[in-house]
Order: C-alpha cells, then structure tokens, then sequence
C-alpha cells in the first residue's frame, strides 16, 4: 500500500498556505480566501481543522511513522499486508519461537485484567468435575495462573498448548518449581487427547493457520469454544508486524463477517460475544485503515 497524498490533501494544504489567514474577531475566526473575506464561527474553524487533518495529517502520520521504524523508538504496527503469509516473509527475526520473544511480559500475561472476567464467567458456568481445557497459544500458563483465584482450577485438567520454545521454556520452570506442576504443556496437538474447552485468549492475531485447522488437529472438536483480544475490522483481513521484544512478528487482522461465518460454517453457535475497546490497535504506517476492534467470543458446538 503505497503512501501517497490525496489530491484533495495537496488542495487543502495549498489553501491553507496562500489564503488561510486567520484573524480572530470577537469570538469569530476571520478567513481571507481568494480575496473575499468571509466570517464564520468557532463550529466552522474546527471544520476546516478537521479537513486540514483529514487531507494531510494522515499520510504525514504515516510518513513519520515509517522513518520511525528503525529509529529508537519504533511504533508498534508497521506494515500492511493481505495475508499471513506475505507478512511472514518481511518479519524480523525468528518469529514467535524465539526464546527472547516467548519471555516478553510474562508478568503482565498473569495478571487478571477486565477482558478476563468474561471468559471467566463462562469457564465457571460450563465446569464440570474433571473437564479438560486446552489453552491454545497458553504461554507459561498465563492465564490458569490469573484465573486460580476465581475457578475451580483444581479440579479441572489444564493443557497449555504453545510452540517449542516456549514450551520447552516453561517446562524447565516447572521442574524449578517456578510454574504448577499441574499444568501439561505440550507442543503437538495429536497428544493433547480428547477436550471439553478449547481457550484461545490473545491466539487469533499470531495464528498462523486456521482455526477450523487448529481444530482439525484434534481428535475431536471440542464442545466449547473461548475466544478472547480477536482483533478484527469491518474491512478486509490485514495482517500487520507487531514488535515484541527484540524482533516483529505477524498480527493478523481479520474481517469480521467473515470469521463469524466461518465459525457458524465449522458447526458452533455464538452465545456470546463482547468488545474490547481499549485493545484497538492502529497501524502506524497505514493510518487510513482504521483501528482494529478486539472481541471475544462464546461458542457451543450445534448438536
């Protein structure tokens, strides 16, 4: 997606040079255009601010935020791909199985924040005695450990399902006793055996296949499905480079009529669903596209 000017960015910017003058008088702001001098309120110069930003201060947004990206303090979103796979291959280091990557914010990961309560909520209301969940994309545990307090985590099976590394990284801190022992962690989805709940809380924007794939690698579909931090769009899938630690790594973006269908295509129902307003994310380079709106998700197999 090229950065470019819109005419219409060039006109105003024009304008503003060699006839916006302005001189305020008596609660109004007086313009100087084309010779004529016109009065209008305060109402009609924030207007005209408005047009000002809209016409340039998005492609100059953009601008800056592209010669930021190797600079010190780079933005977050760069990038502005049509699929995952074309993202992948301008990614920067090893992607998401890189030890260095796995560690970033771990602390922060087992904190219970307000977008858990509602997968919370449905993990309590959906328990039964010795139910299995698997928390694809679980990291260390994250979240068994942020929920302990407010479900009957004792007295259910917990998987966390995660790349290698990531993996391998938490099972060395099981045997130092720094993550529960409770916890399986396994890194092939054919040995996970046979779940109740599938949770993918932050797992959609970095996987890399889809869900419908996911599933499939099991030995049966789970009857409950709970998804948290989707990040979707009203427009078509864009798949962006996130920075998370060292390197960037893909974060997807997706349609969200089109992942709601494809969920309803892959037999469930929604029973729930809810926004995340302060997870939207903007693309620093790609401004124009929007911000992304994060949901979460309750889904029941049909019978």
């Amino acid at each position: 997606m090229p950065l470019g000017f819109p005419e219409s960015g060039l006109k105003v910017v024009w304008r503003s040079i060699f006839f916006g003058l302005r001189i305020h008088t008596g609660g109004f702001s007086r313009f100087l255009c084309g010779g004529k001098i016109l009065f209008r309120s305060r109402e009609t110069l924030k207007f005209s601010l408005s047009l000002l930003k809209r016409g340039i201060g998005l492609p100059v947004s953009a601008a800056w935020a592209r010669l930021m990206t190797t600079g010190i303090r780079p933005p977050a979103m760069v990038g502005a791909y049509p699929n995952y796979a074309t993202a992948a291959g301008k990614a920067h280091g090893n992607g998401y199985n890189d030890k260095d990557v796995a560690q970033v914010n771990t602390d922060l990961m087992r904190k219970t924040v307000v977008w858990d309560y509602p997968v919370i909520h449905w993990i309590n209301e959906v328990f039964s005695e010795g139910m299995h969940l698997l928390d694809a994309g679980g990291h260390f545990g994250s979240k068994y450990i942020a929920f302990r307090d407010l479900c009957p985590i004792d007295r259910l099976q917990w998987t966390v399902y995660d790349l290698p590394i990531t993996v391998d990284l938490a099972r060395a801190a099981q045997e130092s006793q720094e993550l529960p022992a409770e916890i399986v962690f396994q890194d092939d989805l054919a040995k996970v055996g046979q779940i109740d709940v599938l949770l993918g809380s932050g797992l959609m924007q970095y996987l890399d296949i889809s869900l419908a794939e996911l599933i499939g690698k099991l030995d049966a579909p789970p009857k409950y499905i709970l998804l948290n931090k989707v990040a979707t769009r009203c427009g078509p899938t864009v798949v962006t480079l996130e920075k998370i630690g060292p390197g960037r790594v893909p974060y997807q973006i997706r349609n969200r009529n089109d992942f709601e269908k494809n969920l309803t295509e892959m037999g469930y129902v929604i029973r729930d669903q809810w926004d995340i307003p302060s997870l939207g994310r903007i693309i620093s380079t790609h401004p124009g596209l929007g911000p992304s709106v994060s949901r979460g998700y309750f889904l029941e197999r049909r019978e």
